[in-house]
């Protein structure tokens, strides 16, 4: 085991060298010039070019790239040329709220799609399973943006019973405000992460369910699954520590794999609901030509995206020893 993980975590350094130089390249082909935004309409050539040298935008692609690495081991992310601050520190004001986000999708996800796909491999073919899967299917169909729009409106604007945009306390402190004798902060909080939270985990839960299903059929026609029925053992038991806990060994990579998606939807999500993470963060950087803050908010989504599924392949491997021996 401890030789698997040496392996996967050697793995992650070229990794991540590669995800820097993607980074940088995808951002040399971008339109626009920063120094032309930054200075204005009426700028003379002159002053943009000045502007470019001071940046090091005129600067050879392989120096910027050098000097870009070098920065970066330092722990240095570069500095915003709009907001005039540390991207890093820019980064790590929204990064929390994305996470709080992404997090709460995920687990509602994984909750609501393994419950759908349990429910129709034991039921299939009833009524049950066909309102399952019919959901199922209408989950991955429907864009995240539409079915913000529609959450938005059933239940902030018709209904009234959730907020529509904005955050409450981050979920920690709200939760330890619970603890000391304040529950309002914590409702607070947790109403104004379900409508985004849900309209986020609407496509992965679908997906999750029909893997979930998919897995459980095939599980629930092994040798080892009549031999348990065989030796007496109620239907409860044999579902749950028998099929459920076999079944799951191919959902948990996609967990990992839908977490990072997650990330990626969320710049659309967090517009929609003025949440105040890094999708906004993101879109105001590409309207700015802030190649620096792009530049790190790429990186960081990236860099988390390596990390969930590093850790996912080490669960693999805790779950399933063949992973670890093959």
């Amino acid at each position: 085991m401890i030789a698997y993980i040496i392996r996967r975590l050697l793995l992650f350094i070229p990794m991540a060298m590669g995800m820097v130089i993607v980074t940088f390249g995808l951002l040399l082909i971008i339109p626009g010039d920063p120094a032309s935004v930054l200075l204005g309409q009426e700028a003379s050539p002159e002053a943009i070019e000045r502007l470019r040298d001071a940046l090091g935008l005129n600067d050879p692609w392989y120096q910027r790239l050098w000097d870009y690495f070098v920065q970066l081991l330092s722990g240095d992310m570069g500095q915003s040329i709009f907001q005039n601050q540390p991207v890093a520190t820019i980064i790590l004001g929204r990064l929390g709220a994305t996470i709080e986000l992404s997090v709460a999708a995920l687990l509602i996800a994984t909750v609501v799609g393994v419950a759908m796909g349990v429910i129709s491999a034991i039921r299939q073919g009833s009524i049950v399973d066909t309102i399952t899967m019919f959901f199922a299917q209408l989950g991955v169909s429907m864009p995240v943006y539409w079915l913000s729009l529609l959450l938005m409106l059933a239940f902030a604007v018709q209904l009234g019973w959730l907020p529509s945009i904005g955050r409450g306390a981050p979920l920690p402190e709200a939760l330890w405000a619970a603890i000391t004798g304040r529950p309002g902060v914590l409702w607070d909080s947790l109403s104004h992460i379900l409508l985004p939270a849900l309209a986020l985990s609407a496509t992965p839960a679908a997906i999750i369910s029909r893997l979930t299903r998919t897995s459980m059929l095939e599980m629930l026609r092994e040798d080892f699954v009549r031999t348990a029925y065989a030796k007496g053992l109620r239907r409860p038991r044999v579902i749950v520590r028998h099929v459920l806990r076999n079944a799951l060994l191919p959902v948990l990579s996609v967990i990992g794999l839908r977490f990072g998606m997650l990330l990626g939807g969320a710049v659309l999500t967090e517009s929609i609901f003025a949440w105040p993470g890094l999708g906004q963060l993101t879109i105001a950087a590409i309207s700015q030509r802030d190649l620096p803050l792009i530049q790190g908010i790429v990186l960081t989504f990236a860099l988390i995206f390596a990390l969930v599924n590093l850790v996912v392949d080490l669960l693999y491997a805790v779950v399933d020893p063949r992973v670890r021996l093959g």
